[in-house]
């Protein structure tokens, strides 16, 4: 399969392009496209990570599939013969690695659960001793196992991060009957899909959903639990302290730390040897939790 960094349909109207995804218009829906871009430290990178657009988005039909009797989600079909023209034209671009899906009015709240101790909320328990407001046991340690999921929501800030605020933030932003729900329902997801892949050998420390409105039905969006959204690590290698290996861009990550790159630009381009390990990473964590192969 061609490397895709950036889609080239002429004649469609591009809504927007992301980090990873280009998304268009398809008359009342949207054809969303995960490319093989790959960002790092908000910037994204020169080289692109083979199939990694295609695990992404294989990952989250499975996923959406999988939750659909406990949520409603935007997906209508990944057979590209049955997306509106004239989209059948790019079969070539879009197989395997977009979806057609229902237009939704997003909701500008992040929300996230986290079952175990690690990244920003690590960060921000050993400076208060809570994270987004909920207070933690005391003396906890890197990649804890939480007494309890938390639900710790978070906006995009100006310089594109992702900014923690605690429950009562989002209540004013969305008003406080939204929120329960979402809170509600990101800790059902969260609760069955860490149980199935703790039976598939992996923990699923933490994770991100969007969610949006289609026809006044509250409905999950964007993608879902895959590596980009979520931290998976390897349940046999699992020992808190410290960080974890996960199936995600820690390849990259540690490639750009160990070059000393000062997170301007111009983003370097990575060796051939980490964008192969981290290609691997994207499809192990595929075949692990799908039982399938690319």
């Amino acid at each position: 399969m061609a490397l895709i960094l950036e889609t080239n349909l002429p004649d469609v109207v591009l809504v927007s392009r992301g980090k990873v995804r280009d998304i268009y218009a398809a008359g009342d829906d949207l054809v969303i496209v995960a490319t093989d871009r790959i960002s790092a430290f908000d910037y994204i990178l020169a080289t692109g990570i083979p199939d990694k657009g295609r695990v992404l988005t294989q990952l989250s039909i499975f996923w959406f599939d999988f939750l659909k009797d406990l949520v409603p989600n935007h997906f209508i079909t990944s057979d590209v013969s049955q997306y509106p023209d004239p989209f059948p034209l790019y079969h070539d671009q879009l197989e395997g690695r977009s979806m057609l899906v229902k237009r939704a009015r997003m909701i500008d709240v992040e929300c996230v659960a986290r079952g175990y101790l690690s990244g920003s909320g690590w960060k921000e328990y050993r400076q208060t001793g809570a994270v987004c407001g909920i207070p933690l046991p005391a003396g906890l340690i890197e990649s804890a196992h939480l007494p309890d999921p938390i639900f710790t929501p978070a906006t995009k800030a100006q310089s594109g991060h992702d900014e923690n605020i605690p429950f009562e933030r989002a209540a004013e932003l969305v008003g406080a009957d939204l929120a329960a729900r979402l809170r509600d329902l990101t800790l059902a997801i969260y609760a069955r899909a860490s149980s199935y892949a703790a039976s598939r050998g992996i923990i699923l420390a933490d994770t991100k959903f969007e969610f949006g409105f289609h026809g006044g039905e509250l409905i999950l969006a964007d993608e879902v639990l895959t590596p980009d959204s979520s931290r998976f690590w390897p349940a046999a290698g699992y020992s808190p302290g410290g960080a974890q290996p996960s199936y995600d861009k820690q390849y990259v990550r540690d490639y750009l730390e160990s070059i000393r790159w000062n997170k301007q630009p111009p983003a370097p381009a990575l060796p051939d040897d980490v964008a192969a390990q981290t290609s691997g990473k994207y499809r192990e964590a595929y075949h692990l939790l799908t039982g399938k192969t690319l």
